[in-house]
């Protein structure tokens, strides 16, 4: 499997960091977040150091559907009712403003991007009165639309005007040219302030760990606030275009947008370790509603999804002053890394900022899907199996579709030869 973006963008390459290094600041992990975090600490002028296990985006941002939006399904009456009005302000606005920072970025940079609208539909009318309702109690100025131009029918659909979509690895090869990135060069463990790579030692006074799943376990109780849901896309050739971006207001349902004169179709849902439509729910749908179309690429996604809907950006956790974070995305990486990056770059410089306190990894973790994740967990380490995840020791499945054995607690997955594929898990499935 290959997403559209590999097979289209042609990344720069980095050198390994050989020998010692020192730094203000480190930071682990070369996807989007931790690359967007190293581009605003350039552009202040900060002295940084970026290090990837691998090579950069070679994880999840690889397989996004690319879309910038500040639009999360249907997040704004939820956030009010949990956390209040001026919370669900803040959340908008930071997401609007990353709309805004992305299109200001790739005005200059060929990546494909596009101004669209984003459209969540639903087949709930009540959900629908009520998001428009909070989404008006909140000053934003969405509309409803009746008709979509997709070959099944719903009850209706929220617009959000003047969002965007891209290609994220044309991107970031446009941005990262000129960074201090260092590839192949793993964080094997972290001694204090001091990272440990195959290579020798890296001393920071600030560290970001932006690896999608934190790969710390003993700080900040990551393995009980996040589990791990993989999605599935299509690209099909000679199937209908759209002129904007449409997602289903429910976690399970489908993602539509255009790129090129390819149509992406996201779904097939489920918690990584679990059962799910996967492809096959896909393949029908094409079958069903674009039989001439042909598929030409296919990939998969993994989410890290938190307890309440919003992200983990900010310190690492309460002991940890100088450790920071940015994970639990949900299904926006694109807006929830500008985010970070805003945000960490002034936490790790030690400024204050506006959305820090909304975002921040140590607020309550009092919410129905703690116990869910406890009970998954529970299940999976009483489960007996001689193939265990080397994170935390839970059993592994075997995912028929992808060929993979997955973590049902935390996701890490890894080949049927047991070589590690995703974190959290840092090393290969124990033999």
């Amino acid at each position: 499997m290959i997403s559209l973006w590999s097979d289209t963008a042609k990344m720069p390459h980095f050198e390994n960091l050989q020998g010692d290094a020192e730094t203000d600041i480190l930071i682990i992990g070369g996807g989007m977040a931790g690359i967007l975090c190293a581009y605003e600490l350039q552009k202040k002028g900060a002295d940084y150091i970026l290090i990837e296990a691998n090579e950069i985006c070679g994880g999840v941002t690889k397989n996004t559907t690319a879309k910038i939006t500040s639009q999360h399904g249907f997040i704004y009456d939820t956030l009010i009712k949990k956390y209040g009005l001026h919370e669900a302000k803040l959340y908008l606005e930071s997401n609007e403003n990353a709309v805004k920072k992305f299109t200001a970025l790739c005005e200059n940079t060929d990546c494909d991007f596009k101004i669209c609208d984003n459209i969540v539909y639903s087949y709930d009318s009540e959900k629908i009165e009520k998001e428009l309702e909070a989404l008006e109690g909140l000053g934003f100025n969405a509309q409803r639309c009746e008709d979509i131009p997709l070959p099944f029918s719903v009850m209706g659909a929220i617009r959000f005007k003047n969002q965007a979509q891209f290609n994220p690895l044309k991107f970031i090869a446009g941005i990262s040219k000129d960074l201090r990135i260092y590839e192949h060069t793993k964080a094997l463990e972290l001694q204090g302030m001091t990272a440990v790579t195959q290579y020798g030692k890296i001393k920071a006074k600030k560290i970001i760990i932006a690896t999608h799943f934190p790969i710390l376990n003993k700080h900040g109780l990551y393995f009980m606030k996040l589990y791990q849901h993989r999605s599935y896309v299509i690209a099909l050739e000679n199937a209908e275009k759209l002129d904007a971006m449409y997602v289903d207001e429910a976690q399970c349902g489908m993602s539509f947008r255009s790129a090129g004169d390819f149509l992406l179709i996201g779904g097939g849902d489920h918690r990584t370790g679990k059962n799910g439509g996967n492809f096959t729910e896909l393949e029908s749908f094409k079958e069903k509603y674009y039989p001439k179309a042909k598929i030409r690429y296919r990939w998969a996604t993994q989410d890290c999804m938190s307890l309440d809907g919003i992200p983990y950006i900010g310190q690492y956790s309460k002991n940890t002053p100088d450790l920071f974070t940015a994970t639990g995305f949900n299904k926006w990486g694109m807006s929830s890394s500008m985010v970070s990056s805003e945000i960490l770059a002034d936490l790790v410089q030690g400024k204050n900022n506006r959305y820090a306190e909304l975002y921040s990894p140590s607020r309550s973790m009092l919410h129905g899907q703690l116990f869910v994740n406890a009970a998954e967990t529970l299940i999976s380490f009483l489960t007996p199996t001689k193939k265990r995840c080397p994170h935390m020791g839970c059993a592994l499945k075997y995912n028929k579709d992808e060929h993979s054995w997955d973590c049902p607690c935390h996701g890490s997955r890894f080949t049927e030869e047991g070589e590690l594929i995703d974190n959290p898990a840092t090393d290969d499935m124990k033999k």
